[in-house]
């Protein structure tokens, strides 16, 4: 089969598609044929060897790509019961440490990783859920705020931050959504109660808007300092990249969020994009022979939503 891995750290140029042998599903296991799989920020920190700098993961002879994937399982190992052959499904490689990922024809996963697909969604669609709608959901799980309080979003017309938003109007938080004007009426329709045009005094506009501050703040843009200076004393910060969170200045309770897969997790989230309160955004497809293009894309920003390889 195919697959993108990486033999030296650098630009995009590093990616190769090489065929290596398909893998078999262990005990607990399940094979996925990958469809669809999607192109993230961390996909391109493992590209150029920042997760070996930070400690993240050993530095291997060949390294795989990609932790997105969205396609159908094609083999079962013992002990599951949950999936069998033909099943659509998306799942979540968490493991950096492996010789190839998501970026491949087919992928060995534990099944616990794996959610069913949703069944309004296409494959490359699919793909953009697990990682960054994970991610969202874990760090309102972190921001540990009530119904009633109020989030500030940084990031919010992004992949994560987008999902952060709507997640968090499904709980009953007031949100305030700090991204480009542009992108004022997306994020009001994701459920922003408030808007922060990016580039403004964020503190000051954050709390005219919220007297006090906002009650806690999920900084998907890594912002920073000034994100967490529009937070009130005593209220929360979650950073969605490693080493981004700022110092607990004033009682405010910071923590990174440090996404796992979690199957039964990804189908609640399957359940709400089925029920149209949960919004995957595609920004392009290309074929997996293309995955060098998809990171100078994503390296060249201003798209909103995923880049997906379809294999």
């Amino acid at each position: 089969m195919r697959a993108v891995v990486i033999r030296s750290f650098g630009g995009p140029e590093v990616l190769e598609t090489v065929d290596v042998p398909v893998p078999a599903a262990g005990p607990g296991q399940v094979r996925i044929r990958v469809e669809a799989a999607g192109v993230n920020p961390v996909d391109a920190a493992t590209r150029t060897g920042m997760l070996v700098e930070f400690g993240l993961t050993t530095a291997r002879e060949v390294q795989g790509v990609g932790w997105d994937v969205a396609g159908v399982v094609d083999e079962v190992g013992p002990g599951v019961e949950a999936f069998t052959p033909g099943d659509r499904v998306i799942g979540v490689s968490d493991r950096l440490d492996v010789p190839h990922a998501g970026y491949a024809e087919q992928i060995v996963l534990d099944a616990d990783a794996v959610a069913p697909a949703p069944r309004n969604a296409t494959p490359a669609e699919a793909a953009t859920i697990p990682l960054n709608g994970l991610t969202a959901a874990q760090a309102l799980d972190l921001a540990g705020l009530q119904e009633g309080q109020t989030l500030l979003v940084t990031g919010a017309a992004g992949a994560v931050g987008g999902y952060a938003v709507e997640l968090a109007a499904a709980r009953g938080l007031r949100v305030v959504a700090v991204a480009g004007a542009a992108d004022e009426e997306t994020v009001r329709k994701l459920g922003a109660e408030f808007f922060v045009p990016r580039g403004a005094d964020l503190s000051a506009s954050v709390r005219a808007l919220v007297p006090g501050g906002a009650h806690g703040a999920i900084d998907a843009a890594v912002v920073g300092l000034p994100a967490l200076d529009a937070v009130r004393g005593g209220g929360s910060f979650v950073a969605v990249i490693g080493g981004a969170a700022p110092l607990p200045l004033r009682g405010i309770r910071v923590a990174n969020v440090w996404v796992r897969a979690d199957g039964a997790r990804l189908a609640e989230l399957v359940r709400l994009v089925d029920g149209g309160r949960l919004t995957p955004r595609v920004a392009g497809t290309l074929p997996l022979a293309e995955a060098a293009t998809a990171h100078q894309r994503l390296a060249e920003g201003g798209f909103r939503g995923r880049l997906v390889l379809l294999p």
